[in-house]
């Protein structure tokens, strides 16, 4: 086992393995622990009461956080002619039709965060899913980045605003970061019950059993930190 840092070891020490904090003080020591020279990430694992491997319990969504990620989202749009004009209007950073696919092909561009693609450019697209879809940047319907004109506009500004995919994993856990250490208690705290909120909506009719199973909260370079179950279904049921 590799040794543990003394900035690491003080973090640990203000955090009790056992406890079960309510989302307000969960937050609190989020900002006490992150401690690191850099901006660290917020982040949330949530154990679903779900089995992935079944496509109806399947839990794949989007959401708009209040007060997005906290860092500046950079958006490529597969686009032309008027929807390409529309996209680079809307805010798009980087904008292109087949010589972006052959570039993404090709060279391996992938200097953007996430990607967006109007619905008659997915033929070419599709063929990007090996360079893309490894780093969760394939366009797709489910996640509202494949759109006609009608929607591209507003998909894009989502985007930019810090709108964030998530996807259970195989054991059953959504994790997705949900702001910086630098945002206030409360900016944190709106995040993560909009992301339970939404969670709980998309709870699949074929999940059996307990279907919040598990939360937990940490910032880059500190430990984890549990949140009450019960508190965060109360705190999510009342925000929808």
């Amino acid at each position: 086992m590799g040794k543990v840092g003394k900035r690491f070891r003080t973090a640990r020490g203000l955090v009790d393995p056992d406890q079960r904090y309510t989302v307000d003080e969960a937050v609190k020591l989020i900002k006490q622990t992150g401690t690191a020279k850099f901006n660290e990430t917020v982040e949330i694992a949530v154990r679903l009461g779900v089995d992935p491997k079944q496509a109806d319990q399947m839990v794949r969504g989007a959401v708009s956080l209040p007060h997005g990620v906290g860092k500046s989202v950079r958006v490529l749009v597969f686009a032309e002619g008027d929807a390409a004009r529309q996209a680079l209007e809307a805010g798009a950073d980087v904008v292109g039709g087949d010589e972006l696919v052959e570039k993404v092909l090709n060279e391996g561009f992938v200097d953007f965060d996430k990607a967006v693609a109007m619905r008659n450019m997915m033929a070419k697209v599709g063929k990007l899913g090996r360079v893309l879809g490894p780093r969760g940047l394939m366009p797709n319907p489910k996640t509202n980045t494949v759109v006609g004109p009608e929607g591209l506009t507003a998909a894009i500004q989502e985007l930019k605003a810090g709108r964030v995919d998530f996807k259970v994993e195989r054991a059953g856990i959504v994790h997705t970061a949900v702001g910086k250490v630098s945002m206030t208690e409360q900016q944190l705290a709106d995040n993560i019950i909009t992301l339970m909120s939404t969670l709980m909506r998309l709870k699949p009719s074929t999940a059996k059993g307990q279907y919040l199973r598990g939360v937990a909260v940490s910032n880059t370079m500190g430990p984890g930190i549990r949140i009450d179950v019960n508190e965060a279904i109360r705190l999510s049921t009342e925000l929808r």
